[in-house]
């Protein structure tokens, strides 16, 4: 195996059509068009590999955050009142199989959603409203030694990135 080390991302900031809605939600940078071209970055859709579909519809944690999800205290519905939970549990122990093959230790993921948000999520009320908090999938990569940062975060990321080349 490479010892060139990868980073997971959300597919969709890399522009994927995989959110809820069938859209992407491509970030531009400078850092992951390197390392696109390096060919470091590893694309995942947490939602899609467990078996979400393209449009669906959005759902949001309803209770705290991930952390809680994981633990049984919370659960994540759709708007239409569907209990996608055990399908969001399944989705963060898929994206942990794909960072232990591929050895990575940092990912990043789209703030705001159930599964990705690292910094933010929705509040579960289908308003809008957003509050601190990590979705599922992040919150299970935190919870297993992965540095996890929101697409706001690139500059940390990239920081964290470098220590690892250099550790």
């Amino acid at each position: 195996m490479s010892s060139m080390k990868k980073i997971l991302v959300s597919a969709c900031l890399l522009g994927y059509p995989v959110r809820y809605n069938g859209s992407g939600k491509r970030i531009t940078h400078q850092i992951l068009s390197q390392w696109f071209d390096e060919e470091r970055l590893v694309p995942f859709c947490p939602e899609m590999a467990a078996g979400g579909t393209v449009p669906r519809p959005p759902a949001e944690i309803v209770g705290r955050d991930g952390r809680a999800v994981l633990d049984g205290q919370a659960e994540v519905m759709d708007k239409t009142g569907q209990n996608l939970t055990r399908l969001f549990v399944t989705a963060a122990g898929m994206a942990f199989e794909v960072v232990k093959k591929n050895q990575i230790r940092i990912a990043i993921l789209s703030d705001g959603s159930p599964s990705c948000g690292s910094t933010f999520i929705h509040d579960g009320t289908f308003s809008g409203a957003t509050k601190t908090g990590q979705g599922v999938v992040a919150a299970f990569l935190s919870k297993n030694g992965v540095a996890v940062f929101g697409e706001s975060q690139i500059d940390a990321a990239l920081k964290y990135f470098r220590a690892l080349e250099h550790a």
